[in-house]
């Protein structure tokens, strides 16, 4: 039986507070303390015998090098042969780590900019291939934080623009109403009506857009017979168009397969890219709703259903029509928020379909659409 092992009869004054004395268990103050702190310990011992054995082992070099240590000309010329391959080695892991800690160094230099706001900040993609992958990854990275950035600061000022003219219509109105410079009467009401229509439409478009970057729009799907929607949206549009005499028809056949889609985010769509035709065709013009099946490049049975919207209006600037489904992006003379193409863009995005813009000044302008047709039940 082996005898139990000594323990101090009183409690030292260092030791920590709400600790049992003596110690006892597995704890960190036991005798039987974890094992990564034994592992560590271990570590750390080992480590430390080590240096002493290279600090020794330099030394007796550097003695039989210099002559201190009576040894035989051949042992000398080993010595010293060693403490050069030795100084090689150490200014070699020298040049090594200063690869190495330099760039990663410039890592934590930039990641603390980052972190108080500065985006710009870019790393050299120099040093080992690792830290040269770290340091592109680092600059993507901080590329996108900064689009982001910008593309945040562009909204927030896009949307005040656009929010400043219908509450400037609303507050000059009643204040005009209410000073008695106009009266409180059908005419000088209409405009105030107008405008808090045009905040709602507003605030209801960057809903839509907030919805869709953030992936949380949803889709009421069902099968939908296009040829009816189309029909019916075309229709819905007849008045504005005959108002502004400009003729507008619809190719549409009756044959038609069902797509899988939501009929109040399409018909957003097509009415949107009605409203702009109508706007921007003059008296005289001419829109065309055609709506087609389109097969795909294994020249299977047609897997898509194209819509395309075509006006003879003046068509879309050059410089304008690369971004047109961006968010805010107008004609200077439109009267349009410039959100409803970007809408459009995201609503069929989401029902897996793609669209496109192609137009010429003064020949008019196309927007296709296309929708993936419901596949058959099984």
């Amino acid at each position: 039986m082996s005898p139990a092992p000594y323990r101090p009869p009183f409690r030292p004054p260092w030791w920590p507070e709400g600790e049992p004395w003596p110690p006892e268990g597995r704890g960190p103050w036991g005798r039987h303390g974890p094992r990564p702190m034994r592992r560590f310990g271990c570590f750390v011992g080992a480590a430390f015998a080590i240096l002493i054995l290279i600090v020794a082992a330099v030394g007796w070099l550097v003695a039989i090098a210099l002559g201190v240590d009576a040894a035989s000309d051949p042992a000398r010329a080993l010595a010293i042969g060693l403490l050069l391959v030795g100084l090689l080695l150490v200014i070699g892991i020298g040049r090594r780590a200063r690869r190495l800690f330099g760039p990663v160094g410039a890592l934590v230099e930039a990641a603390g900019r980052i972190e108080e706001g500065d985006y710009s900040a870019r790393v050299p993609e120099r040093g080992p291939r690792e830290v040269r992958s770290l340091a592109r990854a680092f600059n993507a990275m901080s590329a996108r934080l900064e689009a982001t950035d910008r593309q945040r600061r562009s909204f927030l000022a896009d949307v005040t623009h656009e929010l400043r003219t219908p509450l400037s219509v609303i507050r000059g109105q009643i204040e005009a109403i209410q000073e008695g410079v106009y009266p409180a009467d059908e005419e000088h009401l209409a405009p105030i009506l107008d405008a808090t229509r045009a905040l709602e439409q507003l605030v209801e478009d960057v809903r839509t857009l907030a919805l869709a970057e953030s992936g949380s729009l949803t889709l009421a799907r069902e099968p939908v017979d296009l040829s009816v929607l189309t029909s019916e949206s075309v229709a819905a549009f007849r008045a504005a168009a005959d108002t502004a005499r400009v003729t507008l028809q619809a190719d549409v056949p009756a044959d038609l397969p069902s797509v899988d889609a939501d009929p109040v985010r399409l018909r957003g769509v097509l009415g949107n890219l009605l409203a702009n035709a109508v706007r921007h065709t003059p008296s005289g013009g001419a829109i065309t709703v055609g709506v087609h099946l389109v097969a795909d490049l294994a020249e299977r049975p047609a897997s898509v259903v194209e819509v395309a919207v075509h006006d003879t209006g003046r068509g879309i600037p050059a410089d304008l029509l690369p971004r047109v489904f961006e968010r805010f992006a107008k004609a200077w003379d439109s009267p349009g928020s410039g959100l409803g193409l970007a809408i459009a863009r995201d609503v069929v995005a989401a029902h897996g379909g793609t669209i496109v813009a192609e137009s010429e000044p003064g020949r008019g302008t196309t927007i296709r659409f296309t929708l993936p047709v419901q596949p058959p039940p099984p």
